[in-house]
């Protein structure tokens, strides 16, 4: 089955833009639907996983699942064409797709999703898009750990437990980051 492709710059011939749409610079490329499907899916599928329960880490509450889109909103002001260009297409989706509630949150796709996601930014973004991308990616998990457990609602910015820090290293190492 053929995919649509979605274009992430202008065209290789060098034409101008079209009317009223700014050219992406020559570095970014061109992604399958299902390339970017994944990597618009891919931040909040990491929201989600690193809110939920899991042994060793505390129970999140609202101000967790707060930061982490707070963490995904703050991609608008990125540096980087592709991040601005996934945050823009994570507020565009109206079509309520998003992977089933249970691959949300286990961690051993989660952590494929990410692999998946640093090899196709490896073959199709420039390195400095693929670096702010998977950066991106880790703040939000990041932002999630550091904010306040659920009942009781306290501070935000707690240090990260020792099994945040280790899920934190295993994203990490899924997205190529170290």
């Amino acid at each position: 089955m053929l995919t649509p492709e979605v274009p992430m710059s202008h065209s290789v011939a060098g034409e101008p833009p079209s009317a009223g749409r700014r050219a992406a610079p020559l570095t970014t490329a061109v992604y399958s639907a299902v390339e970017w499907d994944l990597l618009i899916s891919l931040p909040g599928r990491v929201l989600v996983a690193t809110a939920a329960p899991a042994p060793g880490r505390p129970e999140r509450g609202v101000l967790a699942g707060l930061a982490g889109l707070d963490a995904v909103a703050a991609g608008r002001a990125s540096d980087s064409d592709l991040v601005r260009a996934v945050v823009a297409a994570i507020y565009a989706r109206h079509d309520g797709a998003s992977p089933p509630a249970e691959r949300l949150t286990d961690l051993v796709d989660l952590l494929a999703a990410c692999r998946a996601a640093s090899r196709v930014l490896g073959r199709r973004a420039d390195p400095a898009d693929s670096a702010a991308y998977r950066q991106w990616v880790q703040s939000v998990a990041a932002r999630v750990c550091r904010a306040v457990p659920g009942p009781g609602e306290r501070r935000v910015d707690q240090p990260a437990t020792p099994a945040d820090r280790r899920f934190l290293d295993r994203l990490g190492a899924a997205l190529g980051l170290g």
